[in-house]
């Protein structure tokens, strides 16, 4: 098998992201532990992936910051998959990918899944970006600028 190239030290934000999180079954695993699934057998048996596949993608996602593991919080002997800070900040990405995904990929009344408020039951609201001054933006009003020393 040829080694994947990391991006791991490239300038661009989204590049160093996907070095990550940039495979289909990682963000599966960050999906499902917004879901509530912790333990390793819980992600095997939801998403029915090969366990050595498994166990590589968590390795990666548990040294690439996005989870800790702690221990089980029932007591027992299993461990569980806890996402970090980092882990959690990959909500909107998740909800983003979600979205586009009912927005682009399912025809009208059909079967799929949605996030809803937990309090109010309601769908999310479409994900914006907005400027610091509340504006709404598109690509179009977005440009990419370079930062880093002596700025």
């Amino acid at each position: 098998m040829v080694k994947r190239t990391s991006l791991q030290d490239a300038e661009c934000p989204v590049a160093r992201s996907l070095d990550a999180i940039g495979d289909w079954w990682s963000l599966l695993i960050v999906r499902d532990a917004f879901d509530g699934i912790r333990r390793f057998g819980e992600f095997q048996r939801n998403l029915g992936m090969a366990k050595n596949i498994l166990a590589t993608r968590l390795r990666t996602l548990v040294e690439h910051g996005v989870f800790e593991v702690v221990p089980a919080s029932d007591g027992s002997a299993y461990q569980e998959y806890v996402l970090t800070e980092k882990g959690r900040g990959l909500f909107p990405l998740i909800i983003g990918l979600r979205q586009w995904g009912e927005a682009f990929f399912y025809q009208e009344g059909e079967a799929h899944s949605r996030m809803v408020d937990r309090q109010t039951g309601q769908p999310l609201r479409a994900l914006e970006l907005r400027s610091a001054d509340g504006r709404l933006l598109g690509p179009e009003d977005c440009r990419r600028v370079a930062v880093g020393e002596g700025d």
